[in-house]
């Protein structure tokens, strides 16, 4: 990643020194980004050097962005850097929000192939030789994302994916959860050429998701695939067991893709066919229609009103000009109303 070319990567530390690992580029840096999560954090470390150790021969190093946890975490991942058996680098980004993580991540990060996987999860033990098999084909110019499990047979089916098919995003699917930003992929001059994250979205931002999803779109716009395929698996033990943690995390998802059909709908008009369908299916449900989710049980309400109040919140930051800034009252009151009425 070249630092250069993005100006807001150029602050970015390493938390540690350098460890002394050979200088040769590693194949693969894996990235995982944590705030105050240390009890998930060893369990995702420890599957990554498993998952390395199983498939010598594909090189590789762990970056760990702390995002200003005060856990414990940098005195762990200190004593861990120091013996680990691959190359391991932290990062400290005070900073908040996860795109934010994200970035300092993505300069320090020196393999061939990067790969995006949440504190939380636990790479299967073949993760490296699937990994190794789909980009050995050469083709650099994609974003690939592999399956998403879920890591506890006690935590609600969500934020994972199942599909038993290799596929291929297009317009006529919401890019929303195709390719989990969890276990996400691509060659380090995708990363070069699409730059850094938008740090207005993503967890911990002011428009609280889709930082992944906003990633995935500029990909498309710059005439790159994104691929899903069925391996390349990871387990999600995110820890969500009541429809409370679940019916919040719905509508922030869609508060984050509200302000991303705004931000994209001149060049990405397709994506305003998604909120139509969606308000669609909403009015439908009035009359007996199904639901979002029938397992979860989910209205398409949240959707439509959330969407609705993340595109207000993306003019409120557009019309102060600095992202992390508040807005005014009176875009704060369309969001609480929003959220009351997704409830």
């Amino acid at each position: 990643m070249n630092a250069e070319r993005h100006p807001l990567l150029r602050h970015l530390r390493p938390a540690l020194p350098p460890p002394p690992w050979p200088r040769q580029r590693p194949q693969v840096s894996f990235i995982v980004c944590t705030r105050d999560r240390l009890d998930v954090l060893e369990a995702c470390i420890d599957s990554i050097r498993a998952a390395c150790r199983a498939h010598p021969a594909y090189t590789a190093e762990l970056v760990v962005v702390d995002n200003g946890s005060r856990d414990g975490t940098a005195s762990y991942l200190s004593a861990t850097a120091a013996s680990s058996d691959i190359a391991l680098t932290a990062i400290s980004e005070p900073r908040p929000g996860l795109a934010a993580a994200r970035n300092a991540g993505l300069a320090r990060a020196r393999g061939r192939v990067l790969v995006f996987v949440d504190d939380d999860c636990r790479l299967d033990p073949h993760y490296l030789a699937d990994l190794e098999r789909h980009y050995a084909s050469g083709e650099k110019w994609l974003i690939r994302g592999g399956r998403v499990e879920t890591g506890d047979a006690l935590d609600l089916p969500f934020t994972i994916k199942r599909c038993d098919k290799r596929e291929r995003l297009t317009p006529a699917v919401h890019p929303g959860g195709f390719v989990l930003g969890c276990n996400m992929t691509m060659h380090r001059a995708v990363a070069a050429r699409i730059g850094p994250f938008d740090e207005r979205f993503g967890a911990g931002g002011a428009l609280r998701s889709a930082e992944d999803t906003d990633y995935l779109v500029r990909a498309m716009l710059a005439g790159m695939a994104v691929e899903y395929v069925p391996d390349m698996t990871i387990f999600h033990h995110h820890g969500r067991r009541d429809r409370m943690a679940i019916d919040r995390l719905h509508r922030d998802y869609h508060f984050g893709n509200g302000a991303l059909l705004l931000k994209h709908f001149r060049r990405a008009p397709w994506l305003l066919r998604h909120f139509y369908w969606a308000a669609r299916a909403a009015m439908r449900e009035l009359v007996g229609g199904p639901r979002f989710d029938q397992e979860l049980k989910l209205s398409h309400w949240p959707i439509v009103l959330m969407n609705l109040a993340g595109a207000a919140k993306f003019i409120a930051l557009a019309l102060v000009g600095r992202p992390g800034r508040q807005p005014r009252s009176g875009h704060e009151t369309i969001e609480a109303r929003a959220e009351a009425g997704a409830r």
